[in-house]
């Protein structure tokens, strides 16, 4: 038998067309395509094409498929009603799994998924897979308003996935510039290979697990602060520090009692992570725009990083896609617990790209283990035991 590995760190699970990563180089590509040239000249609905057909769409092709994500906006007043019922102080994660985990009742038709080897309705897979990435950003955004007891903001279906998130998080022409800056950061989570979430999202669609609780289980693996929580974690720690003057001891204290830095070191990198350093060109966009005016919070984020360099550079911990996107996501005015339910608005695209994969050559996950507990024994009565 072979060597247990903690985490099953390096082990392959599964032959996977849709995205690579050299963690010692630092690149991130999606079917080929450098993830810096797609942030640069892509939109989210273009690189979500990307990743869920293989290949770069037609003119026609991606306007189709905005056409489709937009007329699926809207969510059915059933689920807005019962996220009225929610408790108000529940965490935004928390209600998108479970709303998402209902969609299934509401839009039901899981017909395809009876027992086959593989899933052949062609049809069915894109219905569901449009149908998920079109009604995640309206829920998040659709929470924010309903949880504070306000009537959600409708969606509109001349917009973009971002530009319309935006809208229905402020009920405002979004800014050209912040809509840009949401797009990117949107292809930037859409996928990153198989880590915890998209495990799950194979486990769950290997038992053939209709597409919404193949999401749903991947939504609460996200929520952990080890995976998708890390961004929220990483502005209060910002605020925590609260000014460059004072990143110097701070950090060394942490060192000194080994406690975490949010948003520093990847299990995958050994450089700054691509997705890190696309984002941090993105805050220096933002504060150009702005008149060069440094927010503080972007002035402690690049001292830390600077500090963390010197420290924790020759053992390869550098900042991650989490140390900057929160600084971003603030900027637009969303609320920190939100951070994370954007990460599953976007990374439902690398979810659903896997779950298509998965499903067109099923076959369920059942790993083994290694036992460790006691031999064969005899059960005692339990009046003879001491």
């Amino acid at each position: 038998m072979s060597d247990f590995l903690p985490g099953l760190e390096g082990v392959p699970a599964t032959k996977s067309a849709i995205s690579y990563i050299d963690g010692e180089k630092g690149i991130l590509s999606y079917r080929g395509y450098p993830l810096e040239t797609l942030a640069a000249n892509s939109s989210f609905e273009e690189s979500t094409l990307l990743l869920l057909n293989g290949e770069l769409p037609t003119q026609k092709a991606l306007d189709d498929f905005k056409q489709e994500l937009r007329q699926n906006y809207r969510i059915k007043y059933h689920i807005r009603e019962m996220m009225r019922h929610f408790p108000h102080d529940g965490h935004p994660m928390d209600m998108l799994q479970t709303a998402v985990s209902s969609l299934g009742m509401f839009y039901p038709g899981t017909e395809c998924l009876t027992g086959a080897d593989s899933c052949e309705d062609l049809d069915y897979v894109r219905n569901m897979t449009v149908n998920i990435i079109a009604q995640m950003a309206p829920l998040v955004a659709m929470w924010e308003h309903i949880r504070y007891g306000w009537d959600p903001i409708q969606p509109r279906s001349d917009l973009s996935v971002a530009e319309n998130l935006l809208y229905m998080f402020t009920g405002k022409e979004p800014d050209p510039l912040m809509a840009k800056i949401m797009d990117v950061c949107l292809i930037l989570h859409a996928e990153h290979t198989l880590n915890a979430s998209t495990f799950a999202a194979l486990v769950a669609g290997s038992t053939l697990a209709s597409p919404y609780s193949v999401i749903s289980a991947a939504i609460g693996t996200l929520s952990g602060p080890l995976h998708g929580g890390a961004n929220q974690r990483v502005v209060g720690m910002l605020q925590e520090i609260g000014s460059p003057d004072n990143v110097e001891a701070w950090v060394d204290a942490k060192l000194k009692n080994k406690e975490v830095i949010w948003g520093m070191g990847h299990r995958e990198y050994k450089v700054k992570d691509p997705r890190a350093t696309i984002l941090h060109k993105l805050v220096e966009k933002l504060v150009e725009e702005r008149g060069g005016a440094l927010d503080d919070m972007f002035e402690t984020a690049l001292k830390l990083e600077e500090v963390c360099a010197d420290r924790l550079g020759h053992k390869g911990v550098y900042p991650n896609v989490d140390f900057y996107s929160g600084i971003l996501y603030s900027e637009m005015g969303i609320p920190e617990d939100q951070f994370t339910a954007l990460f599953a608005v976007a990374r439902s695209a690398g979810w659903l790209a896997h779950w298509r994969e998965q499903i067109a050559n099923n076959r369920i996950y059942r790993p083994t283990q290694i036992y460790v507990g006691s031999e064969m024994r005899d059960y005692v009565p339990i009046n003879e035991r001491s």
